[in-house]
């Protein structure tokens, strides 16, 4: 016997205890530990359920705006409609923060934004079957030549119904024409759904999680999330290239490809699974408990129904309690603590930057899809599975060494601001070369040539010519046919087309009089625009820039989002989160795609016409402009954060010194001795956040 009493064995060792306990402490230990590490994969993939949804609309913008006819301002409110839904709650449910059961809330959240996804399909099966013009379809099922010059008046020039059991509707006000509402109300019910998962997600970690695990645990959390946009974006691409009225509609009897700027994928059949992936991802939530233990603290049970609880770590805070707070006293100490928060210039400065990186980010990501389509002449569905299978993929891998850089190096947060800033910089060096990528405008004849093939000095619409005037022409009509000379025509019609040949997609015409103005070619038209081949093969060195600069900016991703739980003192870091995610989307993800939209619509050559009048989607893009105004948009914002970043850095490094300096001075016997008295003996890295003032930096 050594002599030593139980009490003394448990100090030295918590899982080694005397019988007398009667108890299994390594179990209990174990399996309270196990229940961090099952909220941590349970985050994970709710993190991976809304980044999958999110990724998935996004990737379908395009398809929104060409099935519902309308303008990509228009859709960049139904985009940012889910950032309207945070503004809603974020505020209220990250400053709530511990006082609330965090894991129920969030797998509310996540029913919600099931709930959401379900909602935005609903159109789908409300409006009917998805019609468009084409002459083609008129001629399906013709075997005799037919002249698109001589019966191309607009009465010939019939609606093509994707399913030829629908009727024609009729030029009433249609209902249908304001479904997108659906689409726009279910984002928003997703944005409401997804603003309790990141804040209180995120500090639920962070309280309970060792300090040197927390930033590793968040980068797994983050790094997982990516896996969500990598899938939502293979699954856009996979709808994008089904047609819309998938089931009801034989594909072979379509005359239009997925190039077409006419075609529609199945966009309604994605939200639907993403619907049920956010109600499986609510599902655990439920049975995790308000708070846990601390990591790194062993639970030892005294007696059969008391624990005591020794503590190890002496960097964290002890776990919280549920603290009963009225709402009068909530309410009245929250203007307070925004003060606090926003009285700290650090976290200042790093939310200015968070609103400038969201403007950037959210309008970069929503209209991508459909610049790789203007510019570099691919369908839509090619570009979604590009930016699924090699984009997304390296910005994981990014962001998951950014996390493991920090544990590995152990970098504090000078060290981290430094890195982050690096990264960025030379992120957006590399990021000015995208405006090399530049391609030809296409060739359509009245609109960017002339019908001789000469570039007009300014684009505007003139479709009649000599080599048509006698064919009574639908001149708003876009049935694009490309002839022999290389040349794009807005219709056959408009080609001055006297015969066809064969039919569906494999319809030719023949005898266009237009096509020989300008001394090329045969006379002769095929379906769809005319293939810009030096666009194509500018391609591949884009995608590789685009790699090589997504993979730079995440790098810095990790490091600059733990700033943010650096910068503010334990008890705001949970308000910190909702403050930062609020001001985010509120001044960066709402109104960025809007105003991405606006411009981009200024490019607009062409516009399509609804059935019953009215401009719907853009048919043709002025390229160069396009190019202009969308990277213009993105390197303006990304130079103002340049600035923000090298501030952010000044004011961290600076207060490190006085930290140093003020630590220095404790050691060196300049602080009053009283005051030392009573100072327990701590490490360097806690005795500087003893020496914070309210509100400041513990570094």
């Amino acid at each position: 016997m050594d002599g030593k009493t139980a009490s003394q064995k448990a100090k030295e060792n918590p899982f080694v205890l005397d019988k007398t306990f009667g108890s299994h402490p390594t179990k209990v230990a174990s399996f309270s530990l196990s229940k961090l590490k099952i909220f941590l994969g349970a985050l994970a993939f709710s993190f991976f359920a809304k980044a999958f949804s999110g990724s998935y609309m996004k990737s379908m913008m395009t398809q929104i705006e060409r099935r519902f006819e309308i303008s990509s301002s228009v859709v960049g409110l139904i985009d940012g409609s889910f950032e309207i839904g945070n503004l809603l709650i974020m505020v209220l449910v990250s400053y709530l923060g511990p006082r609330i059961h965090r894991p129920k809330v969030i797998a509310t959240g996540s029913l919600i934004m099931a709930f959401g996804s379900f909602l935005s399909a609903m159109p789908h099966f409300i409006m009917g079957h998805y019609n468009y013009k084409s002459i083609a379809v008129s001629l399906a099922n013709s075997s005799t030549s037919v002249s698109a010059c001589a019966s191309a008046t607009p009465h010939h020039y019939t609606v093509a119904e994707s399913s030829h059991n629908t009727t024609a509707v009729g030029c009433e006000e249609m209902v249908s024409s304001y479904l997108w509402i659906f689409v726009f109300a279910g984002n928003l019910l997703r944005g409401i759904g997804e603003a309790p998962i990141m804040p209180l997600g995120m500090s639920y970690i962070d309280d309970f999680a060792t300090e040197e695990n927390s930033a590793f645990y968040i980068g797994i959390v983050r790094s997982t999330a990516m896996f969500g946009p990598c899938l939502g974006f293979l699954l856009g691409a996979f709808c994008a290239g089904l047609w819309v009225d998938i089931g009801a509609v034989n594909p072979d009897t379509l005359t239009i490809s997925s190039k077409d700027t006419r075609w529609v994928g199945a966009w309604w059949l994605g939200t639907l699974i993403c619907g049920a992936t956010s109600f499986m991802s609510s599902l655990p939530f439920w049975f995790l408990p308000y708070s846990l233990p601390q990591e790194g603290e062993q639970v030892v049970k005294k007696s059969t129904e008391v624990y005591v609880i020794t503590q190890v770590s002496q960097n964290k805070m002890e776990t919280p309690g549920r603290p009963k707070m009225k709402i009068s006293e909530v309410a009245k100490d929250f203007f307070p603590t925004l003060k606090k928060l926003f009285g700290n210039p650090i976290f200042l400065i790093y939310l200015l930057l968070t609103i400038f990186q969201y403007n950037s980010l959210v309008g970069m990501v929503t209209f991508e899809s459909k610049f790789m389509e203007q510019q570099f002449n691919i369908a839509v569905s090619r570009a979604i599975f590009l930016i699924g299978v090699i984009v997304l993929p390296i910005a994981i891998v990014g962001i998951f060494l950014g996390g493991f850089i920090i544990k590995k190096f152990k970098l504090h947060i000078a060290a981290m601001a430094k890195f982050a800033c690096i990264t960025f910089v030379t992120a957006f060096l590399l990021n000015l070369f995208y405006f090399a990528a530049s391609c030809q405008v296409p060739k359509v004849a009245g609109l960017t040539v002339n019908y001789s093939g000469i570039k007009e000095v300014s684009f505007k619409e003139k479709p009649l010519s000599l080599c048509n005037s006698d064919c009574s022409c639908e001149e708003s009509h876009w049935d694009p046919v490309c002839g022999d000379n290389g040349i794009t025509y807005m219709s056959p019609c408009l080609a001055g087309c006297k015969t066809s040949m064969g039919s569906g997609k494999d319809l030719v015409f023949q005898n266009c009089s237009c096509v020989g103005v300008s001394g090329a070619g045969n006379f002769s038209a095929v379906l769809g625009q005319c293939p810009r081949d030096n666009c194509a093969k500018k391609f591949p060195y884009f995608l590789v820039l685009l790699s090589i600069v997504v993979f730079i900016f995440s790098l810095g991703g990790t490091p600059t989002y733990m700033l943010m739980f650096r910068s503010v003192s334990p008890d705001l870091k949970s308000f910190a989160v909702g403050i930062e995610a609020l001001c985010g989307r509120v001044l960066g993800g709402l109104p960025s795609p809007i105003y991405f939209g606006a411009l981009i619509d200024q490019t607009c050559l062409k516009w399509g016409v609804k059935t019953c009048g009215g401009s719907g989607a853009c048919r043709v893009y002025d390229t160069k402009a396009f190019r202009n105004v969308y990277l213009g948009v993105i390197a303006a914002l990304r130079f103002g954060s340049v600035f923000l970043y090298l501030i952010l850095c000044t004011l961290i490094i600076k207060r490190c010194r006085q930290s140093y300096q003020m630590t220095k001075d404790i050691k060196t016997g300049e602080i009053l001795d009283t005051k030392l008295s009573n100072i327990s003996p701590k490490t360097e890295e806690s005795s500087h956040k003893e020496m914070q003032v309210a509100g400041d930096t513990p570094f």
